[in-house]
């Protein structure tokens, strides 16, 4: 029974979808337009295979994985460098478009990715807008560095122009979001939700709903290793290594980091908690590493339960060192 599980590797290019099916001779390449997607569909469903494989691309994967989704089929979109590593370990050092699908599809076979829940329609639209004000941040930190170092008048003027222009572009964004969020029951219940949490404000929350639609549903140690906030050993022998943190999704790493800064200083379990870490020798960058991790836990823990933020103890702490 075994030998007739199908696995199924998906390469996805910009013009191009290669399919390979795991020891087997099956191959086929279709164009990536709504029509070759649908000649995909008709060849995997005869197929019936018990998981799809294929890497995140920066957004072209979307509609191929949406078409998957609806029709019911196991897609499972993975990090291409786990990926890469895969296939170096296997001895797979060629890449083509061809070899990646069967890796893919090799992949699938051995290392089995659990299925999660894929992105609906809104989330896939409100993790676009996210992105485009993470590029409307970037853009406008670079201009603000170049007007300070600016010396000419007209170049000075034509910098300030354009960070005015940035800066309405932001804000619109920003209203885009808070009014997607208000739309939607859903969004706006776990928002209300993940804001009860002194130090977590809308960008922290906004994040969280776009970019880790996994919170709530797994547990804190995967939440933690999904999110790239979970320590790694590094022993061998009697070697104790240094523990490590890598990997993970940076833009919900870079949002969880600087609400921690805030949450160590305005709520009083983090705060406590990397106080206690600080006094027991830790180094202040480890103690906040912790302090996401314990962030993350307690954001994971209130969505699963649905239960907002609740404080009780009345203990005064110390301040900031």
């Amino acid at each position: 029974m075994e030998n007739a599980r199908t696995y199924v590797g998906i390469d996805v290019a910009k013009e191009k979808l290669d399919i390979a099916v795991h020891s087997s001779d099956q191959r086929w390449t279709f164009a990536n337009t709504d029509a070759g997607i649908g000649r995909v569909l008709s060849c995997l469903q005869k197929l019936n295979p018990v998981l799809i494989v294929l890497e995140a691309t920066g957004g072209i994967e979307v509609a191929l994985v949406a078409a998957l989704a609806v029709a019911g089929l196991p897609v499972v979109v993975v990090n291409p460098r786990q990926v890469r590593d895969f296939a170096k370990a296997t001895g797979q050092l060629a890449k083509t478009d061809t070899l990646d699908a069967r890796t893919l599809a090799h992949f699938a076979a051995v290392i089995r990715p659990p299925l999660r829940p894929l992105p609906d329609a809104q989330t896939r639209e409100m993790t676009a807008i996210l992105t485009r004000r993470r590029q409307l941040v970037e853009m406008l930190t670079a201009e603000r560095n170049r007007l300070s170092a600016a010396r000419s008048k007209p170049v000075r003027d034509r910098i300030s122009a354009h960070i005015t222009w940035l800066e309405k572009e932001l804000a619109d964004v920003d209203d885009d979001l808070a009014s997607g969020i208000r739309e939607s029951p859903v969004w706006r219940e776990k928002d209300n939700l993940l804001q009860s949490v002194p130090g977590v404000g809308p960008v922290l929350s906004t994040t969280l709903l776009a970019h880790l639609p996994e919170l709530g549903n797994l547990n804190r140690r995967q939440i933690a290793a999904l999110v790239g906030v979970a320590p790694f050993n590094r022993d061998s022998g009697n070697l104790r290594g240094k523990r490590t943190v890598w990997g993970g999704r940076s833009a919900v790493r870079a949002a969880l980091y600087m609400a921690t800064l805030v949450a160590t200083r305005h709520n009083p379990v983090i705060r406590a908690f990397y106080h206690r870490l600080c006094a027991d020798g830790k180094p202040k960058k480890v103690a906040l590493t912790a302090s996401m991790r314990k962030l993350l836990t307690i954001l994971n823990a209130m969505l699963k339960h649905r239960t907002p933020w609740h404080y009780t103890d009345t203990q005064t702490l110390g301040p900031c060192s």
